[in-house]
């Protein structure tokens, strides 16, 4: 179906424009043609609503004669043919409308200024046929564009998409890496806090991977997670870690990726208190700050002891991944002290 009757109110539009082309029709008469402005304003309007709808199959000769540069004399010659075999059938229902008048006497003599005016009609034919043509290239033109946008924001959802795929994929490995280091160093010399270490990531995983699955977890449930995986590492510190979590209620109904928070976790422990001769805690606390949440993950640090090897895997994971999701409109600072390691997510507060 042609796109302009595929509503009522483009339509309306369409025929309204055609109408005031009736109108300069309706002038051209009384100019050149020795038309009254009454009679010329009754043959014009009706004519011009009709070409409007003969403009119309413009639509199709453009889509079988696209705007090509390799086929562009093809496509002037086309509608060339078009223009002038529209405007012959346009002329001929004048010629039937003015006869039509004559008949019934309501304006004598219609004919006759018709047969005058008919050069005037031939010529405004074709040009009203080539200016329809020209709209419905540019409506093609339009279209064209609208759906090479779509297509290239569903590729940058697919690319999007796939990103954070594979960032999440990411998030397992690098985790089980750390964790299984740590039960084989306490196979030897403590057997049985190796065994709960491994009932405490079986049940870790099978949580993580049932949330991992959805797009946004509420906060207080990766508060959850957050503290089950400092128990973990609590069997391979002992005494050498603690931790302190804290959120205004209001926050743990906020939304945020599943696992977002693992990798700083994982940091703080692996890249801060394990270099510490003393240990020292992991500070986790979550504010709502209008309507933007702010989730801060602390932890204390030797200054003397330099950074390790693939210490920003985890923080480009998660700035990767927020940057993913949304877009600019949240975002990771890190601020390392002397003594201390802060990061802070800021992130709109979703329910």
């Amino acid at each position: 179906m042609h796109p302009i009757l595929a509503e009522w109110r483009v339509l309306g539009a369409y025929l309204a424009a055609w109408a005031l082309l009736g109108g300069l029709l309706a002038a051209l008469l009384v100019n050149a043609a020795s038309f009254g402005w009454l009679e010329a304003v009754v043959f014009a309007l009706p004519l011009a609503v009709l070409y409007g709808f003969v403009g119309l199959g413009s639509f199709w000769v453009c889509r079988a004669a696209p705007l090509k540069l390799s086929h562009l004399l093809r496509a002037i010659g086309t509608q060339l043919v078009a223009a002038v075999i529209s405007a012959v059938i346009w002329l001929i229902a004048s010629r039937g409308w003015a006869l039509l008048f004559d008949r019934y006497e309501t304006f004598p003599g219609l004919a006759a200024k018709q047969t005058e005016a008919a050069p005037l009609l031939l010529g405004l034919g074709v040009a009203f046929y080539l200016l329809a043509a020209a709209f419905h290239y540019l409506l093609g033109a339009l279209e064209a564009s609208q759906e090479a946008e779509r297509r290239a924001l569903e590729l940058e959802i697919a690319s999007r998409e796939a990103e954070l795929r594979t960032l999440r994929a990411q998030i397992h490995p690098h985790f089980l890496f750390n964790s299984l280091n740590s039960i084989n160093a306490l196979i030897a010399a403590r057997p049985e806090e190796a065994r709960r270490l491994c009932v405490r990531l079986g049940d870790f995983l099978r949580r993580s991977l049932t949330l991992g699955s959805r797009e946004r977890i509420p906060l207080a449930e990766e508060l959850d997670l957050a503290e089950a995986l400092l128990s973990i590492e609590k069997v391979r510190f002992g005494d050498r870690l603690s931790s302190e979590i804290r959120a205004d209620e209001r926050t743990r109904h906020c939304t945020v990726p599943p696992l977002v928070l693992q990798p700083l976790v994982e940091n703080a422990v692996t890249h801060g208190i394990a270099q510490m001769l003393d240990g020292g805690s992991v500070r986790i606390e979550a504010q709502q700050r209008g309507d933007r949440l702010l989730v801060v993950v602390e932890n204390p640090r030797d200054p003397d002891s330099a950074d390790p090897k693939g210490a920003g895997i985890g923080l480009q994971n998660v700035r990767r991944r927020l940057a993913a999701l949304y877009r600019g409109e949240a975002d990771m600072r890190v601020r390392p002290e002397k003594d201390s390691f802060r990061v802070e997510l800021r992130l709109p507060c979703l329910d």
